[in-house]
């Protein structure tokens, strides 16, 4: 489900859950464990990864339809969980966008502190990127909201959210969704290079800023709790996003 994999002082974190690296509850708490881990551990710098060609597929819809409200909470608050984990690691991570990232992709990759995504050297529009939640009926709520608008300002924000848009790599790195595109093969070495610039400057100096820097974004996700993930709920369960949702399960099955 996740793959440790040590750079010297730089620990990448590989998403592993075949055949997309879908998002269900476990592999939410595994990533946060990963990033506590790898920070406890004397890690100076973080990356995430996933498979070539595709980052994460976003959330694991057919497993997640089969989940009782109880389990949906817990699922919720491991989703949260794992954006609070990226956003407030005490060491600098990036997100290595692998190939598609659609929604709770994107989510992840939002609060990392530097995102390098995949372009595909034959088909430059092949690897796409986006909040496409408005798309399946999902409602994604002010704190994804709150990370998009601080990374890509209002407009973008309101015009990929409120369109549910995928963007293509070249669209992403435009808009600010993302910070360097390169080739397939070098999203990790390029992420690896950021992550050991990083490691290599002054530590103190450098938490301290990071820690002042990303305030705004580790709020969105602080204090959270039951009645947050309840409202979650109330849109999951909607009879809007179930139809939606499941008419989006019968097309995945044909194809």
């Amino acid at each position: 489900m996740i793959e440790n994999i040590s750079h010297d002082s730089v620990c990448e974190i590989r998403l592993a859950r075949p055949p997309v690296n879908a998002l269900d509850t476990d592999l939410l708490a595994a990533i946060s464990r990963e990033i506590g881990a790898a920070a406890a551990d004397g890690a100076s710098a973080i990356f995430l990864s996933g498979r070539p060609g595709m980052f994460s597929a976003g959330l694991d819809v057919p497993h997640l339809l089969t989940q009782t409200r109880e389990q949906m909470l817990v699922f919720w608050r491991e989703f949260f969980g794992a954006q609070q984990a990226i956003a407030a690691s005490p060491v600098p991570i990036a997100a290595a966008i692998t190939g598609h990232s659609p929604a709770g992709g994107a989510v992840l990759a939002l609060h990392a502190d530097y995102r390098v995504m995949a372009q595909a050297t034959a088909a430059p529009a092949k690897y796409r990127i986006g909040l496409n939640e408005v798309q399946v009926g999902l409602f994604p709520g002010p704190i994804i909201y709150g990370a998009l608008r601080r990374l890509v300002g209002p407009r973008h924000a309101d015009r990929v959210m409120g369109g549910g848009l995928m963007l293509t790599a070249a669209e992403a790195l435009e808009a600010g969704l993302v910070d360097r595109v390169v080739p397939e093969e070098q999203v990790v070495p390029a992420a690896l290079e950021w992550a050991r610039h990083l490691a290599s400057l002054p530590p103190h100096a450098l938490a301290q800023t990071r820690r002042m820097a990303r305030a705004d974004l580790v709020a969105l996700t602080a204090g959270l709790g039951r009645q947050d993930y309840e409202a979650m709920n109330a849109a999951w369960f909607s009879d809007e996003t179930q139809f939606t949702l499941r008419q989006l399960v019968e097309r995945l099955k044909k194809n």
